[in-house]
């Protein structure tokens, strides 16, 4: 399935006429859309694309758009949230930003609030997506660094001096240069500043 230019639009609606004309729509402005009819439906059959933008209506039987929102919240798929909604109560607009929504539209909504909405959380898609392929970057650049490496790079982030290193591992200066210079390059980094960043990423919790 090729990504449409602009990323990629799950629409979850129970309405058929809105589900033809927004699809339509959305496909003739560059997005691929997949649409549904209902959010189990969402489920069962949808699979994880990124960038992409879950378009979703908050009324609907069975299961409406925030039990949807919670469901997704706890299988970890956070893919940013638009809702689209007939009427609405105060405090299911309030749940909705709760759980992270990008924004809440009510029919009839304008195209440019649509398409503003859809921008700003393809972007946010897009943001995401980086930081976990730069942290899968950081993780692979770690796993290479041989065990020695691997302290003389802590050392070098708990701000010890080439010398100090040198007395630890009773090796030559030359030998601490020459280590150090293959843990900068391993993990990408040009600066002490930038090799403690990374090794600050790998200490926090996978997403």
């Amino acid at each position: 399935m090729g990504m449409g230019m602009q990323g990629h639009i799950y629409l979850v609606d129970d309405d058929v006429a809105v589900r033809a004309s927004l699809s339509r729509m959305l496909e003739y402005l560059g997005y691929t859309v997949e649409s549904y009819p209902s959010p189990h439906t969402f489920l069962e059959q949808s699979l994880p694309i990124a960038p992409a933008v879950l378009l979703l209506d908050m009324r609907m039987p069975h299961m409406n758009g925030l039990a949807l929102q919670q469901e997704l919240l706890r299988l970890g798929r956070a893919t940013p949230i638009v809702f689209i909604s007939g009427e609405s109560q105060t405090q299911e607009v309030i749940d909705a930003f709760k759980g992270g929504a990008i924004d809440f539209l009510l029919k009839p909504f304008n195209i440019e609030d649509l398409l503003r909405a859809l921008h700003q959380a393809m972007a946010r898609d897009r943001e995401q997506l980086k930081s976990v392929r730069d942290a899968m970057d950081v993780q692979r650049g770690y796993d290479s660094l041989t065990p020695r490496e691997r302290q003389i790079c802590q050392m070098v982030v708990n701000g010890l001096m080439n010398k100090e290193i040198a007395d630890h591992f009773a090796c030559s200066l030359k030998t601490v240069k020459v280590h150090r210079a293959r843990v900068m390059e391993k993990m990408g980094a040009t600066t002490l500043l930038e090799l403690a960043e990374k090794m600050r990423e790998l200490s926090k919790p996978n997403l």
